[in-house]
């Protein structure tokens, strides 16, 4: 009888993977490196021998296991086949088949927000709902859309980039992605702190802020919470631009309910209203009242989600 699964979270310089009961309890995790030399050409079998490594040590057999589930840092479409991985040296190939080929249990990949988002609706932020739409808010900005239980990926795999939504025609400055005005240069860890460098330098508003060799998004959000001025004004603007691009959202998906996860996210309770006031703003009259919910997996969202892509 199959109890157990395995779920893969591939970064750039970890892979982090869970055993999981088919239940959702994570029974146990561990990490290993992410080797990118060689284009990652053994990323996939470094994987393959941890996970026998551990079904050896806890005397677990295949027929127990009802499979793998690993998300990956760039597009795959629904059949595992990853278009290109730039962070781990991967060109265009079946990644689902060749990890089944080295384990021999079935295995699904997706993309890694996708699949964060996946965990987050599984047994997180998103537990309660059928129709989810998740943001991260980390270095960049990554998104996950989940309808009635199903994970959008796309044709190209590119299904839930929210992050590259232009919402500012006037942007001179280029995103990585290589278009201009992308909701990543605002609403990012970095991108915060990129206006509020701007914003120092074309405010006159005494701030905090001003004494901080090198500002972080953390300290934006907590001199906000301690009544800075200009940092109150930072986090209004990235309200404005994140609410904006969510009602653009909503009138595509109608979700249930939008999940804030990432780095970002541990502002809390300021970001969430913030972007909400926004929102409602925005928002078309019959999407107005989506819920907001902040994500609770933190960094093993990824692995929830790969777990439950398995099941």
């Amino acid at each position: 009888m199959e109890k157990y699964v395995f779920g893969v979270d591939i970064g750039g310089t970890t892979v982090k993977i869970g055993l999981f009961s088919v239940d959702g309890e994570l029974l146990d995790k561990w990490e290993i490196t992410t080797r990118t030399d060689d284009g990652g050409a053994y990323i996939l079998s470094d994987i393959a021998a941890s996970i026998e490594n551990k079904m050896t040590e806890k005397g677990l057999s295949k027929d127990e296991v009802k499979g793998v589930g690993m998300g990956v840092p760039g597009p795959v479409k629904e059949d595992g086949t990853v278009i290109k991985c730039v962070n781990l040296g991967w060109g265009v190939f079946n990644a689902a088949e060749e990890l089944s080929g080295l384990i021999g249990l079935p295995v699904k990949v997706g993309n890694d927000a996708n699949m964060a988002a996946l965990g987050e609706y599984w047994q997180g932020g998103g537990k309660d709902y059928n129709t989810v739409v998740m943001v991260t808010l980390g270095t960049g900005v990554g998104g996950g859309i989940i309808i009635n239980g199903k994970m959008l990926a796309g044709v190209n795999g590119a299904g839930g980039e929210i992050g590259h939504m232009t919402i500012d025609l006037e942007e001179n400055d280029v995103c990585n992605c290589g278009k201009k005005g992308c909701l990543e240069q605002y609403a990012s860890a970095t991108g915060i702190v990129r206006l509020a460098n701007r914003a120092l330098q074309t405010s006159d508003k005494p701030s905090k802020l001003r004494e901080v060799k090198y500002i972080s998004a953390k300290e934006i959000f907590d001199a906000a919470k301690n009544g800075d001025n200009l940092a109150l004004d930072l986090v209004e603007e990235h309200g404005r631009r994140l609410g904006l691009a969510l009602s653009n959202v909503a009138e595509v998906i109608d979700p249930e309910v939008f999940v804030i996860g990432g780095g970002v996210s541990r502002a809390g309770e300021i970001l969430i209203n913030a972007t909400k006031k926004y929102y409602q703003q925005y928002a078309f009259h019959a999407c107005k009242n989506t819920k907001f919910e902040l994500a609770t997996l933190g960094n093993d969202a990824g692995m929830y989600g790969g777990a439950a892509s398995a099941l």
